[in-house]
């Protein structure tokens, strides 16, 4: 049985960066799950690297342009994962150690440099710290721990590939 192409499989990679999308949108909008500012980077994570996937679909790498495109969608899915784990990391604190309640997002980034205000948020806050959805177990940081290294090893391999 014969794979399917590196455009056809970015395409897949970029259609379950959607599908990831739009059940954030869905958590946010329809169960009132408002994300906290771990969450908006990894969100921002999710885009990204389905924005790599499309264009690799779009451009159907190959030789030297093949690795650029492994190495960007490893990239920018183990800064995703890093995320991620950070935010896992800080729902398994036990309450005392848990940091306190901070400011939201946008107050965050309007109001500090931008230098001070990702040192803010990626210290992560109470809110950051409470689990309000989980599925088999695991929360939505969780699951999307399992995404990004799930997609970042889809892609490295996809794209490092000869056809």
């Amino acid at each position: 049985m014969k794979l399917p192409g590196k455009r056809q499989l970015n395409l897949l990679g970029f259609a379950a960066c959607a599908g990831l999308m739009s059940f954030a949108l869905y958590a946010q909008y329809q169960l009132y799950l408002d994300p906290c500012p771990l969450c908006v980077f990894q969100r921002m994570a999710v885009i990204a690297v389905g924005i790599v996937f499309l264009i690799g679909a779009i451009h159907n790498p190959t030789g030297w342009a093949g690795r650029v495109y492994a190495l960007l969608i490893g990239f920018v899915a183990a800064d995703g994962a890093a995320v991620a784990g950070r935010h896992v990391w800080l729902q398994n604190l036990p309450p005392g150690e848990v940091p306190s309640c901070g400011p939201g997002f946008d107050y965050i980034m309007e109001s500090f440099p931008l230098s001070e205000a990702l040192s803010m948020i990626f210290q992560g806050s109470g809110e950051c710290a409470e689990v309000h959805w989980q599925f088999l177990g695991l929360s939505m940081p969780g699951w999307t721990l399992i995404c990004f290294v799930g997609l970042g090893v889809f892609g490295v391999w996809n794209n490092l590939r000869r056809i």
